[in-house]
């Protein structure tokens, strides 16, 4: 079994995951733009690839899959997974599987108000959100909100232009600020959505988790790690520690059976110990995972078992929790 990761970027501790399931068993691919990313250096062998937005980023993709006997894809970048979306016919004709869900799964996750309306539409709490000035205004005047407030980019990804104000004025700012640096992002916003590309949020109440929710093929819920977050650095966790929380699980399978996604979905949530409310939904491996993995978890088995045609009874993996455990930096010596 032969796997490209590609947007590889900074992921080494997955590809080293996977390359302990194969275990000899077929090899280990990286496809990034940049012939420095970090993660190439994990893999057996590396490609430098198109940008994602570029037109012949797909045509190489394919190209090199055919060309190495690819079995399976995992994408490791938000921006990609629409693409690949998109394109699954074309990679599964040659015999290359996706680990990627569908199309319209990705969409909800990627458009933060998509998100808003199908946890709204599934009985899910979720932060009261607004995509225009005025509305958030008026809101702010008659109490149905209060700061601080959240501006953020409507599609986006790492916490990328994400800004928390708590004054009027800079709320007007940050609005403004979010919409001109949008515009210089590779991001393609149709004409109709113009005005409403920026979310303001409330800041919801309660400690941050993460929630691992890993789903089957067929989009059934396998299993469900929770992780309390004690830091963030750059948009992913940095500290964290795996806690036994049955109403944050018990949502957490109720989130994979509702949206049917495909492998892992890294998922943020607030609770204050009555009131559970999610943030995000990220159909892809997070940051967050390698605290799951080294707690317990081992989402890297099951995918591979599943895509050999083999079963996996995830419930034989163990949950060591109130384990705090920590990312720290390493160098790489990228060329001589």
């Amino acid at each position: 079994m032969n796997i490209l990761f590609t947007c590889a970027g900074r992921r080494n501790y997955l590809l080293r995951y996977f390359r302990e399931e194969l275990n000899g068993r077929g090899k280990i691919y990286a496809a990034d733009m940049s012939d420095t990313a970090p993660a190439l250096h994990e893999a057996d062998v590396t490609f430098t690839v198109p940008a994602v937005a570029d037109k012949d980023y797909i045509p190489a993709l394919l190209d090199l899959c055919s060309k190495n006997n690819i079995d399976l894809i995992i994408s490791l970048n938000d921006m990609e997974l629409p693409i690949l979306a998109a394109n699954r016919e074309g990679f599964e004709k040659q015999g290359t599987k996706l680990l990627v869900s569908s199309s319209d799964v990705i969409d909800v996750c990627f458009d933060k108000l998509k998100t808003c309306e199908y946890l709204a539409a599934h009985g899910f709490s979720y932060p009261a959100s607004y995509t225009d000035l005025a509305s958030a205004q008026n809101a702010l005047k008659v109490g149905q909100l209060m700061f601080p407030l959240i501006v953020k980019p409507r599609w986006g990804s790492a916490s990328t232009q994400i800004y928390k104000v708590c004054s009027e004025v800079e709320l007007e700012l940050a609005f403004k600020l979010a919409g001109i640096q949008l515009q210089k992002t590779s991001l393609q916003v149709a004409d109709n959505l113009v005005s409403e590309s920026i979310l303001i949020q409330e800041c919801l109440p309660g400690d941050e988790y993460g929630l691992d929710i890993l789903n089957d093929m067929s989009g059934n819920v396998c299993a469900v790690y929770v992780k309390r977050k004690l830091e963030m650095r750059a948009g992913e966790t940095d500290k964290s520690y795996l806690v036994d929380e049955p109403v944050l699980a018990d949502l957490g399978e109720r989130i994979g059976s509702t949206l049917g996604h495909i492998g892992n979905l890294d998922c943020d949530v607030f609770y204050d110990g009555s009131n559970a409310a999610v943030l995000e939904l990220n159909p892809r491996f997070g940051g967050g995972y390698p605290f799951s993995h080294t707690l317990g978890a081992n989402y890297p088995k099951a995918i591979v078992q599943w895509y050999s045609g083999l079963s996996y009874d995830c419930t034989q993996s163990e949950m060591n929790t109130g384990i705090v455990v920590s990312k720290c930096d390493d160098l790489l010596v990228l060329s001589h």
